[in-house]
C-alpha cells in the first residue's frame, strides 16, 4: 500500500478560504442560506466553514446541520457487517431556504443521492448546492456534479482518497492511497 499527499495543511487551509470567499460571492449575508455537513466527514468541513465566515469573513449566524444518510442509501442493505448511523441534527425548517450539502469527498454521488431523499424530511428547500473539498471526477455513477469543489481529482478504482482532518486524524491533508 503506498500513501501520496495530494494536499498539506496549508493547501487545504488556501482552499477553505477560496470556498468560503465563493460560498460569499453567492449568499452575501447567509439570511436564507443552511449549511449541511454529511455525516459522518462532511462534518469537519461544513464546521471549518461556518467557522471562517463568522471569523474571518464577518458573516452573522450562519445555520448549520448534520444530515445523517445511512439509511437513505442504496447500499445500506448490501454489507456484511451491520450499519452505524450517526446523528442528524436539524434544528431548524428548510422549507424555502437555500441548502447548501457539505462533503469531503464526491465519489459515485450515492452519498448526495441519499442526502436528497433525506432532507425532504424537513422541508422543501428553494435551491440545493454542492460543495466538497475533493471531486473524483471520473468514479461518478450519477450525473450529480459539484457547485463548488476545493481540488479535482482522477483516481482510479483502486485508488481511495483520504482527507484527514485535525480535529479528528490530527492534521489536515489529504492523501492518494493505492493498494
Amino acid at each position: 500500500m503506498t500513501q501520496k499527499v495530494l494536499l498539506t495543511s496549508k493547501e487545504v487551509n488556501i482552499i477553505l478560504h477560496r470556498l468560503a470567499c465563493q460560498l460569499i460571492e453567492n449568499h452575501l449575508d447567509f439570511s436564507d442560506t443552511i449549511l449541511v455537513g454529511i455525516q459522518p466527514r462532511g462534518t469537519y468541513l461544513a464546521e471549518r466553514l461556518k467557522s471562517l465566515l463568522e471569523t474571518e469573513y464577518h458573516t452573522p449566524e450562519i445555520q448549520l446541520g448534520y444530515l445523517d444518510i445511512t439509511f437513505f442509501r442504496d447500499d445500506f442493505r448490501r454489507t456484511e457487517k451491520p450499519l452505524e448511523a450517526n446523528k442528524t441534527k436539524i434544528n431548524f425548517i428548510v422549507e424555502n431556504k437555500k441548502v447548501i450539502f457539505i462533503d469531503d469527498v464526491l465519489f459515485t454521488g450515492r452519498s448526495i443521492r441519499a442526502a436528497l431523499t433525506a432532507i425532504q424530511s424537513f422541508g422543501r428547500p428553494s435551491a440545493i448546492e454542492l460543495l466538497v473539498l475533493i471531486d473524483r471526477r471520473f468514479s461518478r455513477n450519477l450525473p450529480i456534479q459539484p457547485d463548488y469543489r476545493g481540488r479535482q481529482v482522477d483516481a482510479i478504482n483502486g485508488e481511495k482518497v483520504k482527507v484527514n482532518w485535525e480535529e479528528n486524524d490530527g492534521e489536515d491533508s489529504v492523501c492518494l492511497i493505492t493498494t
